[in-house]
């Protein structure tokens, strides 16, 4: 099991993030965290998601006429922000990620299984992106995640004549403290669990 302090940083004192402090994110930050990420398994190990880590002015301009109102200075003013995405042809990975059932790929493929790829994406790119968030957190970084935006714009403006898609987007940098909003209450087990 891992140490209090441990459990701490990723879980019980770990906040998302809405103000930043005017320290940058490094690429080997960015890289240490995806590749802790990548290790949490999906379905089929078809790894799913894709991330862009939006840090250019330029690239952020692309991103701002996307953003809600509320969520423009969580993504400007943050170092980088994270365009969690997945691939909805992540199958055609499967004959090297999953090569022990090579027939796994077909059940994946054409027209016909287009919702069926839709669904896996958004459940395991979905799963993976926690996995990121846990991940920034145990590199020391902080994370601001968050759903306000249109998707149809990031795709545009990023993934045009592609086949990945936008899921959520993750202000990522050293949150600053006086931003923090109270912590908001959990369910409890007895509300949200059941052991049969």
């Amino acid at each position: 099991m891992i140490d209090d302090r441990a459990l701490q940083t990723l879980f019980t004192e770990a906040r998302s993030q809405n103000g930043w402090l005017d320290q940058p994110v490094s690429d080997d930050e960015l890289r240490r965290a995806y590749d802790l990420a990548r290790m949490g398994p999906t379905s089929g190990n078809g790894q799913p998601m894709r991330i862009v880590f939006v840090r250019s002015a330029e690239a952020k301009a692309r991103l701002l006429p996307a953003l809600s109102p509320a969520n423009v200075d969580k993504v400007m003013t943050a170092p980088a922000c994270a365009i969690v995405a997945y691939d909805l042809e992540f199958h055609e990975h499967l004959p090297r990620t999953f090569p022990h059932k090579p027939k796994m790929k077909t059940g994946f493929d054409g027209e016909a299984n287009a919702t069926k790829r839709q669904a896996y994406c958004m459940r395991n790119g979905s799963l993976s992106g926690g996995y990121l968030i846990m991940a920034l957190r145990a590199v020391g970084l902080d994370a601001g995640p968050m759903s306000g935006f249109d998707n149809a714009k990031v795709d545009a403006a990023f993934f045009a004549d592609t086949s990945w898609r936008s899921n959520f987007l993750c202000s990522i940098g050293h949150g600053d403290p006086a931003k923090v909003q109270q912590r908001l209450l959990r369910l409890s087990f007895e509300e949200a669990c059941r052991i049969v």
